[in-house]
């Protein structure tokens, strides 16, 4: 239903004493679906999305061309409806009204409905609830940063708690693509270049979600994040051993171990069949090989882009027929193939009806677990009854202080007088800030915050959460401060520079904020539909940086360059230059305040860099899980080092590694060791390190990664403090494809590295696994539990 539809029949307000509809017994799922006419079968897999737009800014690929539904709200739940596309985050919207908005479409669907079924509700949640006046926490790509996967659950169970309160029941969260091109515009929403990193931490979220009763949605399965060349929706050039051992495994972790009830497809095509027609991924191996029994969602408009932007489908009918044989349950956003296009179909003979009835259970069983199906379901949102609701209280906006603050990185610090950081109280006497973010709100929101997302699509509206600025928060804590906005990410006059770096050469410190404003499809340099052709900084911010830098140096101004971006850029020509570098991803609303915490030594860095950052703009794509041919060689001329690699963040203090242990210098293919290390404090403040355990398999019976992550724990230290951490290392968490093209635990010898970065080795165990090649799949160990226990 599309913005036109809505202006000619828009939803009532609902009525002020209006009674929700009597409730009636409820027939089992199996005598739904025998009862059930084929039109209301089909209205249960299909959503609407009201007041979309089909005429202005975009939030879904090609909206404009695909939100064509012209008919009355009426017509459209005539039969019933599956969902509800996003009732919170199309438009700025006062919650209160949302929620009666909602709960009077609730009614009139339960009204229409012969079986009194109501929607389920879906919203987008990933760097919080899409909605206005709701928290906007740092993205997954600052999740990942933080390798704190407690911390993202606890996150995840407020955002769901939340949306249990506005009457919301799916959320389509998180993203468990593995970065492989850094290029890419979606690296943001991410949680970075490794599968145990991005699987962890994905399934604490689940964890979170599913844990307040809202239903996780995996996304993008699967492939999306390797599209050649970065471009958005491109074709993935992908084997099906990089597929299994690289772009699978964190979906595997987050159904077994996170619970995830929801899957989505991609809109990629991986070797030439695209996701939502692929039957094998969606069918064979997602419900038959894995057992997962939830529903698998469309990506929105993607049954139709078989037709219309892949050209494996004729027409919407076909579309929907390829769509639902491979196992594609609800369209979403709202209702285009599974319509009157599958309806013919199946009345036609050329579409089973049992493909449909197969759909439905699934659906129906769904809505039965989230309570739309019991007899005193009420329409009306929790949050009506109390009468109000804050979206962005205290204690959410602490936490997201909290993760913002452990998800900035501190790559580098060097000055001649020793350390650059933390500031002492003396630079922050004479100090200046300056730079295309440094006056800008939006450097801390990624495109799926509901002010980069929906609310610069509405400049007559404001943001609905308050959001400082890196200058702002430090005119707030020290008063007059002397600061320059230097243009944007994508456009810096030279007069702007001139300004920044008279301005550098008059302070005694000077911080430069450089890199992203999120959007969606070229609003934008970061975010949906916003792939770089480099990893050069946007615009003129390098031009800018080299010369605010040479004029620092100049004048013995003690500099900081923040990188608050989407992505990391190359940042080779400054790292000798700059006094210190902190990197940060969208740290969200509490971004700059947790910044300032971090520059001043209120909080010691702790973060870890989930991608690697470039040494210089070419020689992508590349991560650190790489075969030894993909690193330098004598072969090329091309160095794809890493400036800092993936794992790698300074802290204020130091950390000393002894008593290196492992239970055994052999295991069978089928058995487990453990290995530990003691962590001390050494130095004069408290912090934390991440203690990251990498695999090396030297020779194997394919080519494999020079190493992969299989463990990390975060260990927090008070200074002089000790900590023991031991990691149990199953034979399976060896395991890779084969040449046969199943999963396999090899016999032979295998290095286990304890280090602190993917650079940084402390010690390594070598190993030898003893025993028959053992194939294992979907029931293997995903996980290496890791225990801390304080010295």
């Amino acid at each position: 239903m599309t913005s036109g539809a809505a202006e000619k029949q828009a939803l009532p307000s609902r009525t002020a004493g209006m009674e929700p509809p009597a409730a009636v017994g409820r027939l089992s799922v199996d005598d739904l679906v025998r009862q059930m006419t084929l039109e209301e079968k089909l209205a249960q897999l299909v959503g609407v999305w009201v007041n979309a737009s089909t005429d202005g800014d975009s939030v879904a690929p090609l909206q404009n061309e695909m939100a064509g539904d012209a008919r009355s709200w009426e017509d459209v739940i005539s039969a019933g409806l599956g969902q509800i596309t996003r009732m919170y985050g199309t438009v700025p919207l006062e919650p209160l009204e949302g929620a009666r908005r909602l709960a009077a479409a609730q009614e009139q669907i339960m009204a229409a409905s012969r079986f009194r079924i109501p929607a389920q509700v879906h919203e987008e949640c990933l760097a919080g609830l899409a909605a206005w006046k709701a928290t906007a926490f740092p993205v997954p790509l600052a999740w990942g940063a933080t390798f704190n996967p407690g911390l993202v659950r606890q996150m995840a169970g407020l955002i769901g708690g939340q949306m249990r309160e506005l009457g919301v029941h799916q959320g389509l969260a998180p993203v468990l693509d593995v970065v492989r091109d850094l290029r890419w515009g979606r690296v943001e929403e991410t949680i970075g270049e490794d599968p145990y990193l991005v699987g962890t931490v994905a399934s604490s979220y689940v964890q979170g979600l599913e844990g307040a009763g809202i239903v996780a949605t995996l996304k993008h399965f699967v492939g999306y994040s390797a599209s050649r060349a970065g471009r958005n929706h491109a074709p993935v050039s992908m084997g099906p051993r990089e597929l299994a051992d690289v772009m699978l495994p964190p979906f595997e972790l987050a159904i077994k171990d996170g619970g995830a009830r929801s899957v989505m497809h991609a809109y990629t095509d991986t070797d030439g069949v695209p996701a939502a027609a692929n039957r094998a991924l969606l069918t064979s191996l997602l419900r038959d090989e894995w057992g997962f029994a939830g529903t698998v969602v469309a990506d929105y408009f993607g049954i139709a882009f078989l037709n219309a932007t892949h050209g494996v489908a004729a027409d919407s009918g076909e579309a929907a027929a390829l769509a639902l044989a491979a196992g594609v349950d609800v369209e979403l956003p709202t209702v285009n193939c599974y319509g009157t296009p599958l309806l013919e179909r199946v009345r036609s003979g050329e579409v089973p009806e049992s493909l449909v009835d197969t759909a439905l259970l699934r659906v129906l069983r769904q809505k039965q677990e989230a309570g739309l199906l019991a007899p005193d379901f009420d329409p009306a949102p929790p949050a009506l009854a109390a009468g109000a609701i804050d979206l962005d209280p205290e204690a959410h906006r602490a936490l997201a202080r909290e993760i913002a603050a452990q998800s900035l990185v501190l790559t580098n610090r060097t000055h001649d007088d020793g350390p650059s950081l933390p500031l002492p109280a003396a630079a922050l006497a004479s100090l200046g800030v300056v730079g295309p973010l440094a006056q800008d709100p939006f450097a801390m929101l990624g495109c799926y915050s509901f002010d980069a997302h929906v609310g610069a699509s509405h400049p007559d509206v404001p943001m609905g959460i308050r959001v400082p600025t890196v200058a702002g928060a430090a005119a707030g804590r020290w008063g007059r401060i002397r600061t320059a906005a230097t243009g944007t990410c994508e456009a810096i006059s030279d007069a702007q520079i001139q300004e920044a770096c008279g301005l550098a050469s008059g302070v005694d410190t000077c911080v430069i904020v450089v890199g992203d404003n999120a959007g969606l499809f070229g609003r934008g340099t970061s975010g949906e539909g916003n792939d770089a052709a480099d990893l050069r900084l946007p615009g003129d911010q390098h031009r800018m940086l080299d010369q605010v830098l040479t004029a620092a140096e100049a004048a013995g101004t003690r500099t900081v360059v923040v990188v608050l971006s989407g992505r990391p850029y190359a940042l080779g020509d400054f790292a000798g230059r700059a006094g210190a570098i902190i990197q940060g991803f969208f740290p969200g609303e509490e971004g700059a305040e947790a910044l300032w915490d971090v520059l001043t030594g209120a909080v010691s860095p702790s973060g870890k860099l989930p991608v690697s950052v470039p040494r210089t703009s070419g020689g992508q794509p590349g991560t650190y899980l790489h075969s030894r041919l993909a690193g330098p060689s004598g072969v090329s001329a091309l160095d794809p080092s890493p400036l800092f690699g993936f794992g790698h963040g300074l802290s204020y203090t130091t950390f000393d590694f002894s008593c290196h242990t492992a239970s055994g210098p052999t295991m069978t293919t089928s058995g487990a060791v453990t290995v530990g290390c003691t962590v001390t404090n050494t130095g004069p403040v408290d912090g934390a390190e991440v203690v990251q355990l990498y695999l090396e398999d030297p020779v194997g019976e394919v080519v494999r990664p020079v190493r992969e992550l299989i463990g990390y724990a975060r260990v927090d230290l008070a200074a002089g403090a000790s900590a023991r951490v031991e990691f149990t290392v199953h034979a399976d968490r060896t395991s890779f494809t084969g040449v046969d093209l199943k999963r396999v635990v090899t016999p032979g010898l295998v290095k286990l590295h304890v280090s602190t970065s993917s650079s940084r080795d402390i010690h390594t165990h070598e190993l030898i696994l003893h025993g028959g090649r053992r194939v294992v799949g979907f029931d293997r160990e995903m996980l290496t539990p890791v225990t801390v226990t304080p010295l």
